[in-house]
């Protein structure tokens, strides 16, 4: 049964890879074979779908469909493009903007609020955003483990650890991982700079977008901190996130009908949730589940455990890069479950503290996600908002940005944590 998971699971990525329009297809056909052959029981379908997830990307859309309406994004272009020099600077900016946002906001909600406006700059410069968006998306990924609230993988590792907000930034005497993930997005400028330096177009904004309607807006800017001091609430239900967002889309929907006297805008706004992005994701999460049923992920954390032996640096070097590699395909959020008590276990029978370990695996599984277009949510987000907005972005187009990217921040990270935790 786990052969035939593992045979099946590798042909969706490939499939997925070479028929890029034709991924929901693909991804509810494996997960029809895993139901109908055992490897997904049908009570584990309930558990395996993050609705948290669905229920935020789905506020959020219709949220940020009320944003870009109200001509915000287009102002906020139009800043911009009076800031920076050149177009290869506004891809730059953009991306270092998603990235501090995303330190304390979800991935995916990040991506939702900043990509209106860089396909707006797109529009102004008569440009493709291809480019621009998809480096939003893996800048979200990359600062995912700044802090606790960054991703769930943080929030899980804090929990397991019993480590405060805080303690991302300085902890037992000495830097975080905090400091380890901003090296790795300073150091990603000059590869940007590399990737679009020939985007070289000067740009200015000739005149301010007058907007139409500031409570989008402020709902937004609302959302983001809520969702931060949601991040703090104990014991809190596991849909909090996108009930918040689902909320704040609720209001925004009845202030328009308030102001309009028209339905027009919630209509349009319903028509702005991106369906095919939510299926591949209830696609995706059935078929984690089922690779995770057989027991892959369990064999992985094993087999890292018995390769590294006693020795800290290789086993920090194979829990670093196993990491980056298998969050690439499979969904990071198990695999970390599944990681922490092996590594506790690994470091109580050595008898060394696990922070390093700790932080070497929070780097991998975070950012391994930007080597493929479908190997993290903010990535199959950003793929979408493009598809909707008339572009494909290829498998090609995603990993000249994304291998670079995950490369030189995972490295930055590697060394960083070494030399200060080892």
């Amino acid at each position: 049964m786990k052969i035939l998971a593992i045979i099946v699971f590798l042909a969706m990525y490939v499939l997925m890879t070479v028929f890029m329009s034709k991924r929901i297809y693909i991804v509810f056909g494996v997960a029809a074979i895993f139901l109908v052959t055992g490897i997904l029981p049908l009570s584990a379908i309930p558990g395996a779908i993050n609705w948290n997830v669905l229920l935020m990307i789905a506020g959020t859309m219709v949220l940020v469909d009320f944003f870009i309406r109200s001509k915000m994004p287009n102002l906020l272009a139009d800043v911009l493009l009076d800031k920076a020099p050149t177009v290869m600077w506004v891809i730059i900016l953009m991306s270092v903007f998603s990235g501090f946002i995303s330190a304390f906001v979800d991935n995916v909600a990040t991506v939702l609020m900043v990509a209106p406006v860089g396909i707006a700059i797109c529009k102004k410069l008569k440009i493709s955003p291809v480019p621009m968006i998809l480096s939003i998306a893996v800048s979200s990924n990359l600062q995912g483990a700044a802090t606790l609230v960054g991703d769930t993988t943080s929030i899980m590792l804090g929990a397991y650890a019993d480590m405060d907000f805080l303690s991302f930034f300085w902890m037992k005497g000495r830097p975080g991982i905090f400091f380890a993930v901003e090296l790795g997005a300073l150091m990603t400028v000059p590869v940007m700079m590399i990737l679009f330096r020939r985007f070289r177009q000067k740009v200015s904004a000739q005149e301010y977008t007058k907007v139409e309607d500031y409570v989008p807006t402020v709902l937004l800017v609302l959302m983001v901190v809520l969702l931060i001091v949601a991040s703090f609430l104990p014991n809190k239900p596991s849909v909090t996130n996108g009930l918040i967002c689902c909320a704040l889309a609720a209001v925004a929907t009845v202030w328009n009908l308030l102001k309009t006297h028209k339905g027009e805008g919630a209509v349009h706004a319903v028509k702005a949730i991106d369906y095919e992005t939510l299926l591949l994701l209830l696609g995706l999460f059935l078929v984690i589940e089922g690779i995770t049923q057989v027991g892959l992920i369990s064999d992985v954390a094993n087999a890292i455990a018995s390769v590294g032996g006693k020795n800290m640096f290789l086993l920090y070097t194979i829990i670093v890069w196993v990491s980056v590699l298998a969050s690439a395909f499979i969904d990071n959020i198990p695999y970390v479950a599944t990681m922490l008590p092996v590594i506790r276990g690994i470091t109580a029978a050595l008898g060394v503290e696990p922070y390093l370990l700790y932080f070497g695996l929070l780097t991998g599984a975070t950012l391994g996600g930007n080597l493929t277009p479908i190997g993290a949510s903010a990535n199959i987000t950003a793929t979408g908002l493009l598809k909707k907005a008339g572009y494909e972005a290829s498998f090609k187009d995603f990993i000249k940005i994304g291998v670079p990217f995950t490369l030189t921040a995972v490295m930055c990270g590697y060394l960083f944590i070494w030399f200060v935790w080892h």
